[in-house]
């Protein structure tokens, strides 16, 4: 082998263990994956008990349709408890979750809030306190999470807040 592609062989070679050291870092620090939407929840009652405290409280509903396996639900709950996100969903909000399953579950309670799960999630809607549909989520708005801001959802909770 010549001392040139000897050198660029050493460089090739030197990068790849580089990058399996970092992946393999990367690999010890796990995504904690939490259990958001529950198969076995019942949204319809589930919505009911929020609005009636919604109504009590003076708050709004927020309906988050999605799924344990979907990576920008997660995202979104990282953003929802994150400051002042959590404060504003404390002070003015009800979250409810509503597993979608694989686009195939709770379809009816999607279909009766105008959110087209089909289109992506997380998909959201807001109620008030009497369970009057405000905002539905159309284009995909959310669906994209890894790509948003923290501050993308405070701008939404501060448009929707009671």
């Amino acid at each position: 082998m010549r001392s040139g592609s000897r050198s660029i062989a050493t460089a090739i070679l030197f990068t790849l263990l580089v990058y399996t050291a970092s992946a393999a870092a990367q690999a010890t620090v796990p995504f904690v994956k939490k259990h958001l939407y529950s198969a076995e929840a019942n949204p319809w009652t589930d919505i009911s008990a929020a609005v009636k405290k919604a109504k009590a409280e003076k708050k709004r509903v927020i309906l988050d349709f999605g799924g344990d396996w979907c990576p920008d639900c997660q995202v979104l709950d990282i953003y929802m408890h994150q400051s002042p996100n959590a404060e504003l969903i404390e002070k003015h909000f009800v979250v409810v979750h509503i597993d979608i399953g694989r686009m195939d579950h709770n379809v009816a309670v999607a279909d009766k809030y105008k959110v087209p799960i089909k289109k992506g999630v997380p998909a959201l809607a807001v109620l008030d306190g009497d369970g009057k549909l405000l905002y539905s989520q159309q284009n995909k708005e959310f669906e994209n999470m890894s790509g948003m801001k923290s501050s993308d959802v405070t701008a939404f909770l501060n448009r929707w807040k009671a």
